[in-house]
């Protein structure tokens, strides 16, 4: 069977994909942006776009949210989400941001229709605002970046 194109591909399912970077300040801690439609913090990052690779979409990320043109560094994470009410499963993709001082962070420009602010947050901090799986990924990414791994997660947790 094929799709209207002939392109048998075409015909298989599809999943939901996000793309971030984690940013970290000299005491490890990660750079958190507050939503102004969620009533939860998460990392810099979001959708990645239909014919658009997940780096180019963190990239693109950081420009539209933080307003600045930085490129991610390493792969540290990738994570499988499963379908919740309301949303579909998904593959998510965290990358390295590299380690940012005061300078860095200066001329950050948050979008007011979009994000509210940011905070360097420890590892407490990452799990009181975050929901339970984005903290189990960010605090993997974390340690991969600590490590020079890079993980193999399903929601969050290191697959089997």
């Amino acid at each position: 069977m094929s799709g209207p194109s002939g392109d048998y591909t075409a015909t298989l399912p599809r999943k939901r994909m996000g793309a971030a970077v984690l940013f970290t300040d000299a005491l490890g801690r990660a750079m958190l942006v507050e939503p102004v439609y969620k009533d939860y913090w998460e990392i810099v990052g979001g959708c990645v776009d239909a014919d658009e690779s997940p780096r180019q979409a963190a990239v693109r990320e950081v420009k539209e949210e933080l307003g600045k043109p930085l490129v991610p560094g390493r792969l540290l994470v990738v994570d499988w989400v499963p379908p919740r009410p309301g949303r579909t499963e998904g593959v998510m993709f965290v990358f390295d941001g590299g380690v940012l001082d005061e300078v860095d962070t200066a001329d950050i420009r948050l979008p007011p229709d979009e994000l509210r602010s940011w905070a360097w947050c420890g590892q407490e901090d990452i799990r009181v605002r975050t929901p339970e799986s984005l903290a189990r990924r960010i605090l993997a990414a974390l340690r991969a970046k600590t490590e020079g791994a890079t993980f193999d997660l399903e929601n969050g947790f290191p697959a089997p």
